[in-house]
């Protein structure tokens, strides 16, 4: 049962956190990764450091760490790891987040069982300091169907639980750098090479959010990001024309239009549970 596991760490984050994820991947799973990729982007403090080391140190067969020299975005750093990887099922995970103790035996299984699945996520649920302060579960369709259509409008993954077909990845070109949309950016190509997709029902990961999260999904450069993306779905033949103008109009309503604290309501009521 060999999967490898691909995280990026930056300087931002903060190292407790780091840990705790790194825990929740590794020690904590019912079933551990045979390899963790660990794509440290750009210089980082001395107790993050001190986190790898402790890591590598704890199994040193496991760890694969590459290092950027200076801070390259998640897209490079993603990208990098995929190439990095020995296995051809490769599990992503956020360095901030945890993983429920059961989710790469659950999803390790689905793939195994369902060899025509390039891209398997699951649901998450969103939380501010303390896993019980539960904001938010962000729900997303199960079915491959169901997905294609709900990709037509918004994301239908929850990219810090998505295990991946490494080959099919690379086939598609990899994760490449796209401002805030990285994975986003993936899937649709994927969807345009038409591979079949799956959401497990279960929650795999508990997220760690900011009350300024909904800043960071605003402004021109975030809607021209969306908007290229949207782009691509039209010439790809995944959306038609009017599909595309109310998308771009939605977008372009909320994310620059709109202020950060009407965002954040809109996106709690329409997008949360």
């Amino acid at each position: 049962m060999a999967f490898s596991v691909l995280i990026s760490v930056y300087k931002n984050d903060k190292a407790t956190d780091f840990r705790k994820a790194l825990e929740s991947v590794t020690s904590e799973q019912t079933l551990q990764p045979s390899e963790v990729v660990l794509v440290v982007d750009g210089p980082v403090p001395d107790e993050t450091n001190k986190v790898i080391e402790e890591a590598v140190a704890s199994s040193p067969e496991s760890f694969k760490v590459i290092r950027f020299e200076q801070n390259q975005g998640l897209g490079a750093a993603l990208q990098q790891g995929m190439l990095a990887a020995t296995n051809e099922i490769v599990m992503r995970m956020d360095s901030d987040d945890i993983a429920v103790p059961d989710r790469f035996e659950k999803q390790y299984h689905f793939m195994e069982s369902h060899p025509e699945v390039v891209v398997c996520g699951g649901q998450i649920s969103e939380f501010i300091d303390r896993e019980d302060n539960v904001v938010g579960n962000r729900i997303v369709p199960c079915s491959n169907e169901d997905i294609y259509k709900y990709m037509k409008s918004r994301c239908a993954f929850n990219h810090m639980t998505v295990a991946l077909r490494r080959s099919k990845v690379l086939e598609a070109g990899n994760y490449q750098p796209w401002f805030w949309n990285e994975d986003y950016y993936l899937w649709v190509r994927l969807m345009i090479a038409q591979y079949a997709f799956a959401n497990l029902p279960d929650t795999l990961v508990h997220v760690r959010v900011g009350k300024e999260m909904y800043a960071r999904r605003g402004g021109r450069k975030y809607f021209e990001s969306e908007k290229g993306i949207q782009k691509l779905m039209l010439e790809g033949g995944l959306i038609s024309r009017p599909r595309y103008c109310f998308n771009v109009a939605a977008r372009w309503g909320i994310q620059v239009a709109m202020p950060n604290g009407l965002r954040g309501i809109i996106f709690r009521a329409m997008f949360r549970r």
